[in-house]
């Protein structure tokens, strides 16, 4: 018999998608040494904590989204060069790659006319029509093109220091400020959830 699945909570989604984040941020802040010691301790605590994301999710919704599993799926090689070679160059791509990778996944479901977007957030949307589908999977692709743009002007100009700091205090405010902007439109396409601001947030890359 196939384990059901139980809806996780706004707070615990947030968690599961920005934990391992603020648990990178934290690290970084307050771990000791010289800086290549805190980027390889804040990495590997990062990665720790991604797998803890995975496990909880699992516990509570007997389920791991796919967004998340291909994030951690680049988490923890990525992590794991940017330990084995002293490196932060390896984790600060990661972003990178993950929104490239999602933008590429949505643009070809969208010039193939598959509901991919619809497959990866499976009911996470009851009610949105097909052109509701189609124009939040356009807004995706453009914000996943955008933030991997943004993340490779951020990695070069920035320092490590400010650049955790952008990816922790500017990414999330940016994804959140995405995930509300849509809230309209996807009303006018036949959402139906009581709580429209509950709905779910592209992964942090």
């Amino acid at each position: 018999m196939a384990r059901q699945r139980s809806p996780l909570s706004p707070g615990l989604r947030m968690l599961i998608d920005f934990g391992p984040l603020a648990v990178f941020f934290l690290v970084n802040s307050y771990a000791p040494g010289l800086q290549i010691q805190r980027i390889i301790t804040a990495t590997a605590a990062f990665m720790v904590a991604m797998v803890a994301a995975m496990l909880l999710s699992w516990w509570k919704a007997k389920h791991v989204s796919p967004m998340l599993w291909i994030t951690a799926a680049l988490v923890l090689p990525f992590g794991a060069l940017t330990i084995y070679f002293h490196d932060q160059s390896f984790i600060q791509m990661k972003p990178t790659i993950v929104y490239t990778m999602f933008a590429v996944i949505l643009g070809y479901g969208l010039a193939t006319d598959k509901p991919l977007l619809q497959s990866l957030l499976e009911t996470a949307y009851p009610g949105l029509s097909a052109s509701g589908w189609r124009l939040l999977t356009i807004n995706w692709t453009l914000f996943f093109v955008a933030m991997a743009v943004l993340n490779e002007a951020m990695r070069h100009v920035l320092t490590w220091d400010q650049w955790v700091t952008f990816k922790t205090w500017g990414v999330i405010p940016l994804t959140l400020v995405f995930a509300m902007l849509n809230i309209p439109m996807l009303l006018k396409h036949g959402l139906q959830l009581e709580k429209p601001e509950d709905t779910p947030l592209p992964p942090e890359g």
